[in-house]
């Protein structure tokens, strides 16, 4: 039998499971050693259609990839985030495409009140720069945690301009830890880590930049964030996938205008117009419309409604904290599915129970 960390690790080598899957799997066992030793405690939660997976089991290729895997994160103090822990992203652990874990090296709080992902075009210009710069500059003093891709342009603007300004950043890499890319930016994720931010990757330590990973990694990016705002792009490329993905998962998306007369300005209009970003010019516009300033934390009393016990629960869940924000709410009630919350949500809307503010924030009425 090995350790829970083994286990842990393993998990991301054993195939023939999806992600929801390898998620229900952990919620029944507890923990990934059960998982692995006490097939018991899961397999009868199962679907189905799901209780004909394969079992797991650690072969001995399994077993050297996992070795090689914990000596150098002993080497390097690198660390794994893990679906189960207490401090996995509550944002992400919402996101039914989640990763099970990633790696990271720092000491950032991955569930800070507030975090804004940062994304944009990799050629920015200098207007795309003095965007990144204003709107960061405004967030000064806030406690707002910036989330990015280290990449080159609007994305090393965004952590510089964070540690300037003396914001956390989080950079997500499409590599593992072990090779920092873009290699100009190896000593800004030094300066991440030791300003008390991170930088994570679901890749083991020795994964290779490959322009197929970074168009999955901009799911955590989208999925770490209460808000993304998208300061300069084309109409195609990694920032608008990022965008449509912060959609799907119900998150706020903003957009910086810019000049009709250049094509770098094209996505960010595109996005507007289809109503899939506000429109952004400032941090104090961003606070508000997020409503990150906002202290009322009022509870009244629902009367005379008739709810399900579904939406009872729902209830019960924001009376309980006064405002509650829908990731709070799909990590509280996570035996609801995303789609099933909604519902409930939209139809305590519609009978007056209660209320959607910006943000996805829900309160009594």
């Amino acid at each position: 039998m090995y350790s829970e960390d083994f286990y842990r690790i393993a998990i991301q080598y054993v195939e023939g499971y999806g992600c929801a899957t390898l998620k229900k799997m952990l919620r029944l066992s507890g923990s990934a050693t059960n998982l692995f030793m006490h097939v018991d405690m899961w397999k009868d939660g199962l679907t189905r259609r799901s209780k004909n997976v394969p079992l797991p089991t650690i072969t001995d290729a399994i077993r050297r990839l996992v070795d090689e895997e914990m000596s150098l994160m002993e080497k390097h103090k690198v660390r794994q985030c893990f679906y189960l822990d207490n401090h996995y992203p509550f944002r992400l652990k919402s996101c039914s495409d989640g990763p099970i874990s990633f790696y990271y090296k720092g000491t950032a709080d991955f569930n800070v009140p507030h975090t804004l992902a940062v994304v944009g075009t990799r050629e920015a210009t200098e207007y795309g720069r003095n965007v990144v710069k204003k709107i960061l500059s405004e967030l000064r003093d806030s406690g707002v945690m910036t989330v990015s891709g280290l990449a080159y342009g609007i994305d090393t603007e965004a952590h510089v301009r964070s540690l300037e300004y003396g914001l956390k950043t989080v950079a997500v890499m499409g590599c593992g830890l072990g090779t920092i890319y873009p290699y100009q930016n190896q000593h800004l994720a030094e300066q991440i880590v030791e300003q008390g931010g991170a930088i994570i990757s679901e890749y083991g330590f020795k994964t290779m930049p490959d322009r197929l990973n970074f168009p999955k990694r901009n799911r955590i990016i989208a999925g770490m964030a209460d808000a993304v705002m998208v300061a300069e792009t084309a109409n195609k490329g990694g920032s608008m996938i990022t965008a449509y993905i912060a959609q799907s998962y119900n998150k706020d998306v903003f957009a910086v205008p810019g000049s009709v007369f250049e094509s770098h300005h094209d996505g960010c209009h595109e996005l507007i117009r289809k109503n899939v970003a506000a429109i952004l010019t400032s941090g104090q516009e961003l606070m508000e419309m997020m409503n990150w300033e906002s202290a009322n934390k009022s509870v009244q009393t629902t009367l005379f409604v008739d709810l399900t016990d579904a939406e009872q629960q729902v209830v019960d869940q924001i009376r309980g904290t006064g405002e509650i924000s829908i990731d709070h709410l799909a990590e509280a009630l996570s035996e609801l599915s995303p789609s099933k919350l909604a519902g409930l949500l939209l139809g305590l809307e519609l009978k007056g129970v209660v209320t959607c503010k910006p943000g996805k924030v829900y309160t009594m009425n």
